[in-house]
Parts: structure tokens; sequence; C-alpha cells
């Protein structure tokens, strides 16, 4: 049994919180509708007090949103009470205003999805295009169901990606901060000596000491250098011509990590848009906007046009090849027997799991191969200072 927090609203609309005792999140949600209250928010201790010194972002926010809501719907609470209520318990500040609009412009006559689109910075056409299949079937809490699912396994694969990255950008950054730090302070001390001393120093000695030298004297020129070649860099990928050619590159150095990516999110977004009822077409379109890489992006125009002229989405997609071949075989039969949306979702999770594996081999490969530039980096460094410290305690006295 575990403790648990609670956010809940009661059938008047009063807002109540707690703790209560449970075995897990649903047995709790379970008993709290048994005792006629509507929970909104369940989480463990730990998680809320988290919460309090973690920032929150956008998409943290649209999920909260997304969960809240899809709660009070489920409990039968008509949508602009069930705003008002969420508009009442949102803790940031920029939500609290955005839900007070929606509800403001859903008074006003406005449909959801209408007041939704009114905010393109935090609900994305995604979002708007299937809470309108939701409003035109009748089945918006449906719909917030599959979306709340949606949102849930990206962020879980954002997160996955973002914390395995974490050691080795902590590993470059700080053995690129010993370096620096090396040829910036303490070799000048050395080269003082050294050129004091009038001795002949090894080649790797005079290397370093002209490497550290001109880090010491011209390091301004050298930032003002790296900044312009950044901003010249990003300019040329925002471009269309630079971001293809850009996207293309890392096709290539990493195509079988980007194709997993680009699966696993192509196809959970396709899927969960045509299982709320968005038309293909639409749902096509919207998916493309979800891909990062334009090489893959503009490889999905061409499955549109097939899909117009009624060739179904499988075999443009495996003309355009730029899927793996099990998620073309996949889609084909769920294409086939008529459950095209399920299919999708299944490939997206098989995508999703693969990846997770092949980001672990990644890492695997790329810690090691960073400790070892660096040690080899550093190393080369010392045995140069050693060397000719060496070459001055052998001349004569």
């Amino acid at each position: 049994m575990g403790i648990f927090s609670y956010r809940a609203t009661t059938s008047e609309g009063a807002i109540v919180e707690g703790v209560i005792e449970a075995a897990t999140e649903r047995d709790a949600a379970d008993r709290l509708k048994n005792s006629g209250i509507i929970p909104i928010r369940i989480t463990t201790p730990k998680e809320g007090l988290g919460g309090r010194f973690l920032p929150k972002s956008s998409k943290g926010d649209i999920l909260t949103f997304t969960t809240e809501l899809s709660a009070l719907l489920g409990a039968g609470l008509p949508l602009d009470r069930s705003l008002n209520i969420l508009s009442d318990i949102s803790e940031s500040g920029e939500m609290k205003n955005i839900v007070k609009s929606v509800l403001k412009s859903i008074r006003e006559g406005s449909s959801f999805s209408d007041a939704l689109s009114k905010h393109p910075r935090v609900f994305p056409k995604i979002y708007v295009n299937m809470i309108r299949a939701g409003e035109a079937g009748g089945v918006l809490d449906v719909v917030l169901d599959k979306l709340n699912e949606f949102l849930e396994s990206s962020r879980e694969l954002k997160d996955h990606i973002f914390s395995a990255m974490i050691y080795p950008v902590i590993l470059l950054f700080t053995g690129g901060f010993s370096i620096i730090v090396l040829l910036v302070y303490v070799l000048p001390k050395f080269s003082t000596i050294f050129s004091e001393m009038h001795v002949a120093l090894p080649l790797s000695t005079r290397l370093i000491i002209s490497v550290s030298g001109a880090l010491s004297s011209f390091w301004w020129a050298l930032l003002l250098l790296a900044a312009g070649a950044w901003l010249l860099f990003r300019n040329y990928t925002r471009s269309e011509e630079g971001r293809y050619a850009w996207d293309s590159f890392k096709l290539k150095l990493m195509g079988e990590v980007i194709r997993k990516v680009e699966t696993a999110r192509f196809s959970r977004t396709l899927g969960t848009l045509l299982k709320s009822g968005v038309p293909l077409l639409q749902a096509l379109h919207n998916s493309k906007d979800v891909i990062g890489n334009q090489v893959i992006a503009s490889a999905i125009d061409a499955v549109s046009k097939g899909a117009k002229e009624g060739k179904g989405i499988a075999a443009p997609l495996a003309g355009a090849a730029v899927f793996p071949p099990l998620a073309l075989s996949m889609i084909k039969v769920g294409e086939e027997t008529g459950q095209l949306d399920v299919m999708l979702l299944k490939v997206a999770t098989t995508y999703e799991k693969s990846l997770k594996v092949s980001i672990k081999r990644f890492v695997s490969f790329v810690e090691p191969a960073m400790i070892l530039a660096m040690g080899l980096i550093i190393g080369f460094i010392v045995v140069s200072m050693l060397m000719a410290i060496f070459s001055i305690t052998n001349l004569p006295l």
C-alpha cells in the first residue's frame, strides 16, 4: 500500500485536496470515485514535491491540461464547467490565462477546437484537428484519452533520449573545460620558465606552447570566429536548401537512429489521428508536420499523392524508401486487414522500444570514445611537458 496525494472536485464544482492510501494510482482513483468525488490529479508525495521545484514547460502544461480535462469529461461534467474548474486549479499562470481565454471563446459561441486554434504556440495543429474530429463525432472524451496516451508516449521517448545524453554532454563539457584550463592557465607558466632557460624544446612541446600562446592572446578572436561560424551555420540551416542538406548529412551519419525516431513519431501520430476519426489525407498532412528530418518529410509528399490516387499508403511508403522494411510490412498488413490505425500504433511501440536499445548502444559507444579522446589529448599535453622537463634536467651543469 502507498500514500497518494490527490486533487479532486465534487459534483458541485468545489475543489478538494488530500491524501489517500491505496495499492496503485488506479485503486486510489476508484476509491475517490466511490466516495462521490471526481479525481483530477493523483500523484505520489515524491512526485508532488518535485513538481514544486522543477520548472514546467508548455509541453508539460498541455499534458496536464489534457489529463485533467479528460478526467472531468469522463466523469460526465459539461465542457464549460470542466474548463472553469481547470482555470481555477491550474498551477501555471500562463495556462490559467489560456484556459480562461478558451472558456470565454466557447461562451461567445466558438467551438472548442476553434477556441484552441487561437493559441497555436500551446496547442499544435495535430492537437486541434484531433479535438475537431472528436467534436464532429461526439466522442470528445475518447479523443482526449487518445491525446493523453499520445502526449505521454511522446514525452516518455523524449525524456529517455534526454536522460541518455546527459552523461556524454557533461563529459564533453568537463573534459573540454579541463583542456582549456591546461592550455590557458597551466602551460603559460611552464612556457615562461622554458623561455628563461633558453633550451631547445621537443617538437610536441613547442606545438603545445604555440597553441597555448595563441589561445591566451587571441581568445577574443577565436570567440568571435566561433560565434560568426555559428551564426552562418544557423542561418544556412534555416533556409530550405540548407536544412535539407544538413538533414541529409545527419541521415548519413546516424541513419539507423534517425529513421527509428521518425518512424515511431510518424506512425504514432498517424495512428492516433486515424483512430480519433481524422480523415486519411488530413492525417497524413498533420503527420508530416511532426517529422523533424526534411529528407523524410519530403518523401511523405509522395505518400499523400499516392493516397489521393487511391493507392493507400503502404505502396507509396515502400517507394519512398525512408522507413525500415519491418515497419512497411506491418503497415501493409494493417492496410490489407482494415486495421491500419491499430497496426500503426504497434509499429510506433515496436520502434520506440527498438530506439531505446539503439540509443543505449550508441551511448555505450560514445562514452568510452569520448573518454579515450579526452584522455589522449590531456595525455599528449602532459607527456609533452614532461619531455621538456626531462630535457632540462639532462642539461650539463
